[in-house]
């Protein structure tokens, strides 16, 4: 249990929240969100003790253990991967030692033996004699497999580390977890297992994450941290969303009574409920929607950047047509071969591989900035593209305003490209900023913008909600559900691919997996999943 007493964060004059008084309790877990900059990561580092509060207090249960997902990657580089997750349990680590210190002494006494006597039974108290083998388990449930446990952490690949703080971080169930992004650069199947684990973990966490999917996986109730104020709801994020939108909508319907939208939210909480009842939530949990009051659901104050396509004309028969295609890296690693495909109209395609270069190398070659291998592409006469690439850096390197900057995109005079970066929530004195200033999130929505001047009637998108806040994922996603011509993209963002795409192609370096079907569904099948494994055997996994 965690408590939060009239907390006060400020940096200056800036204050990112006051007066918040908060309870989290066992058994739930509460996902973190808000705007880029709102203070989510900060939330965190102030209950964790890393950043002293400016006002107020935070506390715990008595004896309660508290973990944090580290996000210093260096940090145990000198120390091997099981006992960096052992390290997890501080005060079981530090009985070890004390163990192991006291018998490796040439001159043991007794005082010594009734020492050691009283750190065994805290050792076995708190586990010890099995912590090895719950932490390699937790390691191999993570990916990291056991020939990996004995080498030391500097030795290991970026992402491999992720996982080892991950299980560092999970290690001897603690009383109070606080992850920050937990599922960066993890892939779907560890991302899926650390769902099932946190469904069944009876303790109080706290997450911070941009995966909409993952929260509504796991959360049992959102935080959110909106205009210096921190609120709580009951649900997940999917549940703050679509009734927060749902309030709003009714509070700005003035002739629609109040015994109507009553009796509306009602019937919203009961449909929502009877969806999460699906999830990987545990029962008591499932019922907590339904002991809802619909007093507690209120509109949100956020805003949404307006993300509207248009096409000038609606695409012919022909889409794209590729043939033979193959991509191969500068130190010869083969990204796909022998890749065959035939886009048709109405079709949203989502590429995905084990190897995300493969979807940046296919875009690339598809928009003429790279030359494959082999094989040859041709789009149809009647189709436009509009691409977003994985790196933009091309393109902000010049001192241009933002506004003369989106003019070279297209036409039209300054209250025209004004009004675009108005619908990117850029406020009129932030559009005289110099664009090589810009941060990755603003970049991305100058980009979003660039890419709505063209009116193209397909939309190539490489991991398109990087540096993106949730305001702009969604509403993204809400309008690429809606746009009428094709959409050829890669994402990380389970949700966002699940919404958009209806048709699935998997790169691999022996070949293409093409299926026209749901994403959800095509992970889970286990005839896809045993052609996958063959797909990609003798590859490593990036």
């Amino acid at each position: 249990m965690i408590t939060l007493s009239n907390l006060a964060i400020q940096f200056g004059k800036r204050i990112l929240y006051q007066d918040v008084n908060m309870k989290f309790t066992n058994g739930n877990i509460y996902g973190i969100i808000g705007a880029n900059g709102a203070g989510k990561s900060t939330l965190l580092r102030a209950i964790s003790g890393e950043l002293d509060p400016t006002k107020g207090s935070v506390e715990m249960g008595p004896g309660e253990r508290l973990s944090v997902l580290s996000q210093d990657h260096f940090k145990y580089d000198q120390f091997t991967v099981l006992d960096t997750v052992l390290m997890g349990h501080t005060v079981m680590w530090d009985v070890m030692q004390r163990r192991n210190e006291l018998y490796s002494k040439a001159d043991f006494s007794d005082e010594d033996g009734i020492l050691v006597a009283e750190l065994e039974d805290k050792f076995a108290q708190m586990g010890g004699y099995t912590a090895e083998n719950d932490a390699a388990t937790l390691l191999s449930g993570l990916g990291i497999k056991e020939a990996l446990h004995g080498k030391l952490m500097g030795d290991l690949s970026g992402k491999e580390k992720v996982r080892v703080m991950l299980a560092q971080a999970l290690f001897g169930e603690p009383d109070n977890l606080l992850l920050d992004e937990p599922t960066n650069d993890l892939d779907l199947e560890t991302v899926e297992w650390l769902e099932d684990y946190l469904g069944n973990f009876e303790h109080t966490v706290l997450v911070v994450s941009h995966d909409r999917h993952f929260l509504d996986q796991v959360c049992t109730h959102t935080v959110d941290i909106d205009f210096g104020k921190v609120t709580l709801f009951s649900g997940n994020y999917s549940f703050w969303y679509e009734s927060s939108q749902l309030a709003l909508r009714q509070a700005q319907n003035q002739r629609q009574k109040a015994e109507e939208k009553k009796k509306e939210l009602e019937e919203f909480i009961r449909r929502f409920s009877a969806n999460v009842a699906k999830s990987r939530q545990t029962t008591s949990r499932k019922k907590m929607l339904e002991k809802l009051n619909v007093e507690e659901i209120k509109p949100s104050t956020r805003k949404y950047p307006g993300i509207i396509f248009q096409m000038d004309r609606d695409p012919g028969n022909q889409i794209l047509e590729v043939e033979g295609l193959k991509a191969v890296t500068d130190d010869g690693t083969v990204l796909f071969d022998n890749l065959n495909f035939n886009i048709e109209k109405n079709e949203k395609v989502v590429f995905i591989s084990h190897d995300p270069r493969a979807m940046t190398a296919l875009f690339e070659i598809i928009n003429g900035h790279q030359q494959p291998a082999a094989g040859t592409y041709k789009w149809g006469v009647t189709i436009t593209t509009a691409y977003l690439p994985l790196d933009n850096t091309e393109f902000f390197q010049n001192d241009l305003n933002m506004i003369d900057w989106l003019s070279q995109y297209g036409e039209g005079n300054e209250v025209y490209f004004k009004a675009f970066l108005g619908r990117m929530l850029f406020k009129e004195e932030e559009q005289l900023k110099k664009v090589n200033v810009l941060s990755g999130g603003e970049k991305m929505r100058c980009m979003i913008a660039r890419m709505q001047l063209r009116n193209a009637n397909c939309l190539i998108l490489d991991t398109p909600t990087n540096h993106l806040d949730m305001e702009s994922i969604q509403a993204f996603n809400n309008n690429l559900t809606l746009f009428t011509g094709n959409i050829l993209f890669a994402s990380h963002d389970h949700e966002f691919i699940n919404t958009v795409a209806n048709r699935v192609i998997e790169l691999t370096p022996h070949g293409s997996i093409d299926k026209l079907m749901n994403y959800e569904d095509y992970i889970h099948d286990e005839r896809i999943h045993e052609l996958r494994e063959q797909m990609y055997a003798g590859t490593a996994r990036q």
